[in-house]
C-alpha cells in the first residue's frame, strides 16, 4: 500500500535551511530554482544571519605572518567540538602588493580589506562564507593642489567599515594625510587631512569633512556598534595626552567627540584598545611594560563609564588579541603563542597556534565574523586574489608548500 505523501509547510521549510551553514545551501542551489531565487533575498537572507547571531555562532580568523618567508596570512581556526582552534586552512591575498593586507572592519559576515603600503590604494570586500570578493573602484575624491607644492606622499592611516541600518548600505571610512613638499627645494609642509566615504550600494566614493583629528589604530577585533564607528584620540603634549574617543555615524555621516575619565592614567605608560563588548562600546587598558599583564576593561552607557572587571596579573604575556565566548580572553605570550585566559578558572591554556612573528609582533590581529549570505556584487575567488590552503596543520605546512600553492587552487 502506497503512503500518504505529506507536504511539509514552506514556513517550516525556510525555518529549518535558515538555521543551516552557507556552505550547505550553497550546495542546495541546484535542487530547485525556487530555494536558489530565495536564499538570495533580502528576508532570507536577514533571518540566516540573525539566527547564526542569536546562536554565536562566531568564527575566528588569525592574522599572522610567517617570520621565515616573510609572508602575512590569515589562519582559520576551527570550533568544532574538541578541536580547540585548530588551524583548519591558511588563506593568503596575492591581490595585494606582498600579500600584505589591513582588516579594517568585519561586519555582517564581510571584510573589508586594504593594502598595508603606503601609495597603494588596493581595497576589496570580502565574504569568506560565500567566497565573493569585491575590488573597490579607485577613489574620485580630488586631492587639493597648493601653488609651489606637489603631493609626494598619500597615507591612509586608519578606517572601519560598517552598516549603515538607515540606507541598507555598507560604509567604508577612510582617513588620509598628504604630505606636500616645496617644488624647488623640496622642504616639506604641513601635512593636509581628509575623509574618505565609500557606499557599497552606490559603488562610489565621495569626500566628507574633516574632524581635525589623528585617530589612532588601537582597535581590537571590532569598532563599531549600531552604525557608530569609534576611534582613540589623543590631543596635547606627551607624556600628558589627553584621551578621547571620535566616533563616526554613519547614517547622518558626522563625527563626534566624548571624554574618557581620568581613569586610563599616563597615555605613554598604557595601552588603550577599542572594542565591542557583550553590546556595548568599551575599552580595554593595560600596561606597556612588563610581562606580567593586568586587564581593566570599561564599557560605555550613555556618558557614563563603568569598569565592567579586572583581569589581576597573567603572567607572561605582551598583547590581546581578542574576547572570546564567556568573557574568555585570547592573547599572544612571550613564546610568540596564542593562549586562551579563562576569568573564571584563571586557567591560561596554550592553543598550540604559533605566530611566527619575532620581529612581526606587531602584525598580529583575530577577527571574529558570522556566517553571512550577504552578496556584494563581486566576483568568486581566484587564486590572483586569493589563495586557500587546506591543511590539518596548516601553520607547520606553509614554508614546505609556499612554491607550489601559487599555482594551485583548491576549490574545496
Amino acid at each position: 500500500m502506497q503512503m500518504p505523501r505529506f507536504k511539509v509547510p514552506e514556513v517550516l521549510v525556510t525555518e529549518i535551511l535558515s538555521k543551516l551553514p552557507v556552505k550547505s545551501l550553497i550546495r542546495f542551489n541546484c535542487v530547485c530554482k525556487y530555494w536558489c531565487s530565495s536564499f538570495q533575498t533580502p528576508c532570507f537572507i536577514s533571518k540566516h544571519y540573525h539566527n547564526n547571531l542569536k546562536k554565536n555562532n562566531l568564527n575566528p580568523l588569525l592574522q599572522r605572518t610567517d617570520g621565515n618567508a616573510d609572508i602575512p596570512y590569515f589562519s582559520q581556526l576551527s570550533v568544532e567540538k574538541g578541536e580547540n582552534f585548530l588551524v583548519k586552512q591558511n588563506i593568503r591575498f596575492p591581490f595585494f602588493i606582498h600579500d600584505s593586507p589591513c582588516v579594517w572592519g568585519a561586519r555582517r559576515g564581510l571584510f573589508c580589506l586594504h593594502s598595508a603600503l603606503m601609495d597603494d590604494t588596493k581595497v576589496a570586500i570580502w565574504n569568506p562564507s560565500t567566497r565573493e570578493f569585491k575590488i573597490l573602484p579607485p577613489s574620485s575624491v580630488q586631492r587639493p593642489t597648493y601653488p609651489g607644492l606637489s603631493c609626494k606622499h598619500v597615507f591612509f592611516d586608519c578606517g572601519a567599515f560598517e552598516f549603515d541600518f538607515k540606507t541598507d548600505d555598507y560604509k567604508f571610512i577612510r582617513f588620509v594625510t598628504l604630505c606636500y613638499v616645496d617644488s624647488e627645494c623640496g622642504i616639506e609642509s604641513p601635512e593636509v587631512s581628509q575623509v574618505e566615504l565609500y557606499s557599497l550600494k552606490c559603488d562610489s566614493w565621495k569626500e566628507i569633512p574633516s574632524p581635525n583629528y589623528s585617530p589612532l589604530d588601537y582597535c581590537l577585533s571590532n569598532n563599531c556598534l549600531d552604525g557608530i564607528c569609534y576611534w582613540i584620540i589623543a590631543t596635547g603634549n606627551s607624556p600628558y595626552e589627553k584621551v578621547m574617543i571620535l566616533s563616526f555615524d554613519m547614517a547622518n555621516e558626522k563625527f563626534s567627540v566624548s571624554p574618557i575619565l581620568e581613569f586610563v592614567g599616563f597615555f605613554s605608560k598604557i595601552n588603550i584598545n577599542v572594542l565591542v563588548f557583550n553590546g556595548s562600546v568599551g575599552v580595554l587598558v593595560y600596561p606597556v611594560e612588563g610581562i606580567d599583564k593586568s586587564f581593566d576593561l570599561w564599557v560605555m552607557n550613555g556618558e557614563e563609564w563603568t569598569k565592567q572587571f579586572s583581569i589581576e596579573s597573567i603572567p607572561g604575556v605582551v598583547d590581546p588579541l581578542g574576547f572570546w565566548k564567556n568573557n574568555e580572553l585570547f592573547l599572544l605570550n612571550t613564546n610568540y603563542e596564542v593562549v586562551l585566559f579563562d576569568p573564571s578558572t584563571q586557567e591560561l591554556k596554550v592553543l598550540g597556534i604559533n605566530s611566527y612573528l619575532d620581529h612581526h609582533r606587531e602584525y598580529v590581529s583575530l577577527f571574529f565574523y558570522v556566517e553571512s549570505l550577504v552578496s556584494i556584487n563581486g566576483i568568486q575567488e581566484h587564486k590572483d586574489h586569493i589563495i586557500r590552503q587546506l591543511v590539518g596543520d596548516a601553520s607547520k605546512n606553509l614554508n614546505r608548500n609556499i612554491d607550489q600553492v601559487d599555482t594551485k587552487y583548491d576549490d574545496g
